[in-house]
């Protein structure tokens, strides 16, 4: 009997079958299982934008929270969609941080000027004490007061975002801080612009007192945008207040470090720097280096927002009600209590500047 070209020529060989690699199966596996999630998450993303563009005094950042929330507690965020709504609120917040510091270049700071820096280190060291020292008042879990004292003194969900596994928060924790820092962010491109008159502002020193004071930036742009003239100091004070966001990170993981090597002789050590904040340094100095055209900025800027918005969506989806009701008495307090901090201090900062 003759044999067909390239089969096996001596009995007992067999020609092994050729199956996929494990990798290429996983990965495929894993693209099923996130994509009905991340489809919905891109379908919120663009409903949150929409309504941005309708509704005045709405940004896509709280549209995005609220349509995340909406779905989890009306029954909507079903178990085929966890998946892609858990990769959205952790990898592409993760990477949306990245891109946040390819908006900060280090020259664009020195208009601040080292009084002006340093009414921003106060601030954020106040607003970040004052906050933990709160929370501790109010019997708010010590995670959860962490992260809502990091997104407020610094720039909300990203900050949020940059401090979770520093301060080993569960879903509930960052759940809640986001909510938190989303609403008093809201509530201020309202607030901000209508108490600029009884408070004597003008639109330089609005603009430095919303960069000091507004949590998200864009937030912080929504609420500027208002006051024709105090965009770009708004902008620029902000910015340094983002660029404090890795040496805060660092410091307490350096203190919750030493404490742990205290307590279980080095056995809890929390990394010193997540990986994604290291590389938000990284892209700062590549932004410091102006070799970058501004169309690769402006795109980066672009992509950055709308990876947040998405990662607000599914950050969303972890707001339930029974957990509000059950703590969310006491984190409201906190999140109010530690916006007027941070608005007040910032206000006397501006002053100060002003004489």
């Amino acid at each position: 009997m003759s044999r067909a070209p390239g089969s096996a020529d001596r009995v007992g060989t067999s020609v092994a079958p050729v199956w996929p690699r494990r990798g290429t199966v996983s990965a495929v596996t894993s693209l099923r299982a996130t994509a009905p999630g991340l489809l919905a998450v891109a379908l919120a993303t663009a409903v949150a934008f929409a309504v941005a563009r309708a509704v005045p005094g709405v940004n896509a950042s709280t549209a995005a929270v609220v349509l995340g929330a909406l779905a989890a507690n009306l029954g909507l965020h079903r178990p085929v969609l966890r998946p892609g709504t858990g990769v959205a609120s952790r990898r592409l917040l993760r990477v949306a941080v990245v891109l946040l510091g390819l908006q900060l270049a280090l020259p664009q700071l020195r208009a601040l000027g080292l009084a002006g820096l340093g009414v921003v280190v106060l601030t954020v060291a106040v607003t970040f004490t004052g906050t933990r020292l709160l929370g501790r008042l109010l019997g708010v879990p010590p995670a959860r007061s962490l992260l809502v004292a990091t997104g407020f003194s610094i720039c909300g969900a990203s900050a949020v975002a940059a401090m979770r596994d520093v301060a080993d928060a569960d879903e509930d924790d960052t759940a809640v801080a986001i909510a938190l820092v989303t609403l008093c962010g809201s509530l201020a491109i309202v607030v901000l612009p209508a108490l600029r008159g009884p408070l004597g502002l003008d639109p330089a020193a609005f603009g430095s007192w919303v960069g000091a004071s507004v949590h998200d930036v864009g937030q912080t742009v929504a609420t500027a945008t208002r006051v024709p003239g105090a965009l770009e100091a708004a902008v620029v004070v902000k910015l340094s207040r983002v660029v404090l966001l890795a040496p805060l990170v660092a410091g307490v993981a350096l203190a919750r470090r030493r404490g742990g090597a205290a307590a279980a002789g080095g056995a809890s050590r929390p990394p010193l720097l997540p990986l994604f904040v290291v590389g938000f340094l990284a892209a700062i100095a590549v932004a410091s280096t102006g070799l970058l055209p501004a169309g690769v900025l402006d795109a980066a800027g672009a992509a950055q927002q709308v990876l947040l918005v998405a990662a607000l969506v599914g950050l969303g989806t972890g707001i339930h009600w029974r957990t509000l009701r059950r703590t969310g008495g006491r984190s409201l307090v906190l999140g109010l209590s530690s916006w007027v901090l941070v608005a007040g201090v910032a206000y006397a900062g501006v002053l100060l500047l002003g004489r």
